[in-house]
């Protein structure tokens, strides 16, 4: 037999093997995240009928002689550029941007691990973020503090999910005393407090203009009353001065003094002692809610109190900041005195009532953050991504998945948009990177290839065909 048939043959099933890859790309040109293959061909084992010899005596060397036995395929490589961008406005619906591999797992202890491009994701019935096949999404979680954790588990986003209530610790007061007002001249100014239980309490602070000298111009903020929103009850401290619940210093006082230079920057607050003496002198002044007792309201029995169910401040406490004397910054830059429009007022730094999860985005960086009720955003979770030093090593698990092997080398967790990973974009999809134009050409070499192949196995068998008809 001749050696060219069998080299043909090789040549035959080695250009199928590259057709087959061909057509698993095409096939897959809408398929999400799936990246393409490409075959490369090397020769196989030679014959050789006469080896090298070397210059000797008269006589000069010779070059080996050999006979090539086929061709092989040498490698099926997996290329990992970018697929093109297909907008869906799902927010399930997650694309890498960059470099990084979503991390998968359908392990009850989350350690047998698959590496996925596509984030075509949806939620299951206990709200985990899971692939098709119902593969869990792998990240970290946020405890209830807001601080993320290092432990690795499934991304989970229960639409059951509650926001306990939380009550407020510190005001603070922004904008401007209009310098026009006359001495005496009263603004009204309230915020929204919470309690413990998210009881929600209207308080109403009073700014009162004082005197005015070449050294600048005094005010003095005290409190009017404090009113329960659920029940109308209140507490009134104008008729109630010895009872102010305002504290400068461990000292009880009726009312916050403030000065403010000719320039309109206030330069002093604290309980009125001493406002000559230093200039820029701030003190910590706090709301000790902690006795509070409604006295008076619709519907209550006169002499009757009632006491807030809930309580106040920091772990109950009943401490609330009003200026914090570390900060005399922010005090200088939120409170002024213009010859402008009055708008000062003070506001609730924190504190919010009992919410329920109402929707959720996932930013750049990979963090959920839930939407509740209340119009409070928190973190949820954050998804992890996973990049090798060798990706082209992965081994496909059909399913978009991908599993490590000994060449791709150990996974490297990290999170998006730090670190060398790509960013994540929420409401569209990676797509195939296949190329049709690419595909086309390649399949045209191909065929011809096997064709010519074909042609060298009819010529040998004409040949051997020939050989017989010797002996005829």
């Amino acid at each position: 037999m001749l050696r060219s048939i069998y080299s043909a043959v090789s040549g035959i099933r080695a250009h199928q093997t590259k057709m087959d890859v061909i057509g698993n790309n095409i096939a897959n040109i809408n398929t999400v995240g799936y990246k393409r293959q490409y075959v490369t061909f090397q020769e196989i084992f030679s014959q050789t009928i006469n080896g090298a010899t070397g210059p000797a005596g008269g006589r000069g060397g010779t070059n080996p002689q050999q006979v090539g036995l086929g061709v092989g395929v040498g490698a099926i490589n997996t290329i990992y550029t970018k697929g093109s961008i297909q907008r869906t406005d799902n927010p399930e619906d997650l694309m890498i941007d960059g470099e990084g591999f979503f991390v998968v797992t359908d392990d009850i202890n989350y350690e047998k691990r698959f590496y996925t491009r596509a984030g075509n994701f949806t939620l299951d019935m206990d709200g985990n973020l899971v692939a098709p096949g119902g593969y869990k999404v792998l990240g970290y979680r946020y405890d209830e503090n807001g601080n993320i954790t290092g432990e690795i588990s499934p991304i989970q986003i229960r639409r059951s999910e509650i926001l306990a209530p939380t009550a407020t610790t510190e005001l603070m007061f922004k904008g401007n005393l209009d310098s026009r007002i006359v001495e005496g001249e009263d603004h009204i100014a309230d915020t929204v407090i919470k309690d413990s239980l998210g009881n929600s309490y209207t308080v109403t602070f009073k700014f009162t203009k004082g005197a005015s000298d070449e050294t600048g111009t005094v005010w003095n903020i005290s409190i009017e009353r404090i009113t329960d929103q659920a029940t109308g009850y209140y507490k009134d401290f104008t008729t109630d001065t010895q009872n102010s619940p305002i504290y400068i210093g461990g000292k009880r006082v009726d009312s916050v003094t403030l000065k403010f230079n000719r320039e309109g920057k206030l330069v002093y607050l604290g309980d009125g002692t001493n406002i000559g003496d230093d200039e820029n002198q701030f003190s910590e002044v706090t709301l000790d809610l902690s006795n509070l007792v409604f006295d008076q309201g619709e519907g209550l029995d006169e002499g009757k109190t009632v006491t807030p169910p809930g309580s106040f401040g920091k772990n109950g406490n009943g401490q609330i900041l009003l200026f914090d004397d570390e900060k005399s910054s922010d005090i200088i830059n939120n409170l002024t005195q213009y010859s402008s429009d009055m708008d000062a007022k003070p506001n609730a730094v924190d504190g919010n009532s009992l919410s329920k999860l109402e929707g959720y985005t996932i930013d750049s960086s990979g963090t959920v953050i839930g939407v509740f009720s209340n119009g409070v955003r928190k973190a949820l979770a954050k998804i992890i991504l996973a990049k090798f030093d060798n990706p082209m090593g992965l081994q496909k698990m059909g399913g978009n998945l991908f599993i490590d092997t000994t060449n791709s080398g150990e996974p490297q967790y990290g999170l998006p948009g730090g670190n060398g990973y790509g960013t994540i974009s929420s409401g569209t999809l990676e797509m195939s990177n296949v190329d049709l134009s690419m595909e086309f050409t390649e399949m045209i070499t191909t065929q011809r290839g096997f064709q010519a192949n074909s042609r060298i196995i009819t010529t040998s068998d004409e040949m051997l065909q020939e050989l017989v008809n010797l002996k005829r």
